[in-house]
């Protein structure tokens, strides 16, 4: 009986453990996942009602040509920054714009959406969509796109690039990432949720890497219908998604020198032998003066023959006859027949030389008896008459 107690004391323990970590695995996969329609409860005067200890203020500069539009939308922004309970202030003389924080203020972050919201209306955005960065879930990033590309015309028709024809390419991004871009001189201004933002700059930098904004904007489109599928939520998305690679990639002409640097070593190079180090070596040091002078004279005899040769050769090209083309030697072609009619072409050449101008015939032929005849009554009859 008390082995039986103590193995129902174990198997519960056992189905205890297991229960636990059921509900532990079940309590992490349930954190891991945000529900749907779920939002961050607001920042209320409640969490915060003693106020700020210290002031705080930001200031930024504007453009000249947004001193008009700041001025007619300026009793905007102290209407909705006062909601907040921030002060603005714009200095036309200075061309600056300046937001702090009052004894009111509870919310310590409404001072950097001020900030945020001041520096969007510098960048050119509308107060209509700037005035948005006071929400909590909507945030905003200012891409600097100058110095991604030296040349200037490159930059001119890549920034063109991501904006499109007639805005299209634009508004396809601000549609697939609920985010409001705007293209303005050496940067790029987005507005929306966090998500948004960074497929927004991912766009941009690839953009201006000579990536068209078309390829991103498929991806976007299929994660966005993948997203739909709650079975494909929790999968790899990587088999879905169309992989691009560059085609025509010039290819860097390699050097035909190619230099080869050296090891660095700390040490200086060797000094070069002298010409008396060089003499020690060979033992022509020890020789005497008269030898010495030998045998720089044979020395310079050698060099002397060798550079007669080299002349010698040089001029006795000029007497060399160019190699000549072998000639083709015509071969009679063999008669198709078998033999030649000899008697045939002896009659042709007979007939030819008849029928040359002025040639008298070879045979001329014998007056016939008919013709000798008439000539004899010819002769008769005028004989008769006379």
């Amino acid at each position: 009986m008390a082995s039986s107690t103590a193995s129902d004391g174990v198997s519960e323990e056992q189905t205890g453990k297991k229960s636990k970590k059921t509900k532990s695995q079940v309590d992490e996969s349930e954190l891991l996942t945000v529900p749907d329609g779920w939002k961050e409860p607001l920042f209320t005067k409640e969490d915060n009602p003693r106020g700020l200890l210290e002031e705080s203020s930001f200031a930024t500069l504007f453009p000249k040509y947004r001193e008009a539009y700041l001025k007619e939308c300026w009793p905007l922004v102290e209407k909705a920054l006062g909601e907040v309970h921030i002060k603005p202030s714009l200095d036309l003389i200075e061309g600056s714009m300046t937001v702090c924080t009052t004894k009111k203020t509870f919310d310590p972050y409404a001072i950097v959406r001020a900030r945020d919201l001041i520096k969007l209306l510098a960048r050119s955005v509308p107060f209509e969509q700037a005035v948005r960065i006071l929400q909590d879930d909507i945030a905003c990033d200012i891409i600097k796109i100058g110095t991604m590309v030296r040349s200037r015309e490159r930059f001119v028709k890549r920034r063109q690039r991501l904006i499109g024809p007639k805005g299209s390419t634009l508004k396809a991004l601000e549609l697939l990432t609920n985010c409001y871009v705007m293209v303005q001189g050496n940067t790029v201004s987005a507005l929306g949720p966090y998500s948004g933002l960074k497929e927004v700059r991912k766009v941009v930098s690839d953009t201006m890497k000579n990536i068209h904004p078309i390829y991103n904007i498929k991806t976007l489109m299929i994660k966005r219908e993948l997203s739909k599928d709650p079975e494909l939520r929790m999968q790899n998305w990587e088999r879905f998604l169309p992989k691009f690679r560059h085609k025509n990639l010039a290819k860097r002409k390699e050097p035909k020198k190619k230099s080869v640097k050296k090891e660095y070593t700390p040490f200086p190079p060797p000094q070069p032998e002298s010409k008396v180090d060089q003499e020690l070596a060979t033992g022509e040091f020890f020789l005497r003066e008269s030898v010495k002078k030998r045998k720089k004279m044979e020395e310079i005899k050698v060099k002397q023959a060798t550079a007669l040769t080299k002349k010698q050769e040089e001029r006795n090209k000029a007497f060399i006859p160019p190699k000549e083309k072998p000639l083709m030697k015509k071969t009679a072609k063999a008669p198709t027949e078998g033999k030649l009619d000899i008697e045939a072409i002896k009659d042709k050449v007979k007939k030819a030389k008849t029928k040359k101008l002025g040639a008298p015939p070879l045979n001329p032929a014998a007056p016939t008896s008919s013709t000798s005849e008439k000539k004899k009554k010819k002769s008769n009859k005028a004989k008769s008459k006379g």
